[in-house]
């Protein structure tokens, strides 16, 4: 399983989601250019000390990404608030590539559609979304359980 940041914006987010992919031990791939330098001490306090402990892969593009993932033989699963399909209800596979967009646009529609698949966290009528590190927990999570759960199959 891997976890990928189309451009983060927001670099509390990306410290806390990067500290939750330490914890899990899950690459994390930041697709460049963010809107922040890593150096912002708001992100290193969200990663606190755990930022040297997570692997993170940077890609210069989208294209250099999309590349590598194609080359690498990786489905990638885009959580946005414009899908229909609940995540819930999706098989993962432990090889998947998890991504989530930037917290002000998302991701544009091109690379929307290069994805394998698009899924949705539902969420109560009239509310705009989750914020994107709680996202990305609750996604991981179930794509984790998910992978054990096969694992522990015959």
């Amino acid at each position: 399983m891997h976890l990928a940041l189309y451009q983060p914006d927001i670099p509390q987010n990306t410290g806390t989601i990067l500290r939750l992919c330490a914890c899990l031990e899950v690459p994390a791939h930041i697709i460049e250019p963010a809107g922040f330098p890593v150096s912002d001490r708001h992100f290193r306090r969200a990663g606190m000390d755990y930022l040297d402990r997570v692997s993170i892969q940077r890609h210069d593009s989208w294209t250099k990404f999309d590349q590598w993932r194609r080359q690498a033989g990786k489905r990638l699963i885009l959580f946005s608030t414009r899908a229909a399909r609940p995540y819930l209800e999706y098989r993962f596979d432990p090889a998947d590539i998890l991504m989530f967009g930037r917290e002000s646009a998302g991701v544009p529609d091109h690379v929307a559609a290069a994805a394998d698949e698009r899924l949705i966290i539902p969420i109560a009528p009239g509310m705009r979304s989750l914020n994107v590190a709680i996202s990305a927990a609750m996604a991981l999570g179930e794509a984790l359980r998910q992978a054990k759960t096969s694992e522990d199959q015959p």
